[in-house]
């Protein structure tokens, strides 16, 4: 497992991260959310769904990962966005995904 899953587990472990589409899209609509995830193999109308939410609500938004890779490092069978509730978490995980492109 790379560090981006590890600190994704980290922050679901410490209890900051909510899983799937409606709590996702739910945590950005309440300004919870300080970094959204979602999977590379999310279709197109999920990952434009979420783009837009995020650009609007001004969060960041990184595409990363397959659905089984983003599952387990939240402790689930498979999820397509995660959206990661620490602003600090949210940062570093940032960094990781712009270091490893």
């Amino acid at each position: 497992m790379n560090k981006i899953f590890s600190m994704v587990g980290l922050a679901t472990r410490a209890g900051k991260t909510v899983a799937g589409e409606f709590s996702v899209e739910k945590a950005v609509k309440q300004r919870k959310a300080k970094l959204v995830i979602v999977s590379t193999e999310a279709s197109d109308n999920t990952k434009k769904l979420f783009r837009n939410k995020c650009e609007y609500y001004q969060v960041p938004y990184v595409e990363y990962g397959e659905k089984k890779e983003l599952g387990s490092a939240t402790g689930n069978k498979e999820r397509t966005s995660i959206a990661i509730l620490d602003s600090e978490f949210g940062k570093s995980i940032i960094q990781l995904v712009n270091s490893s492109k």
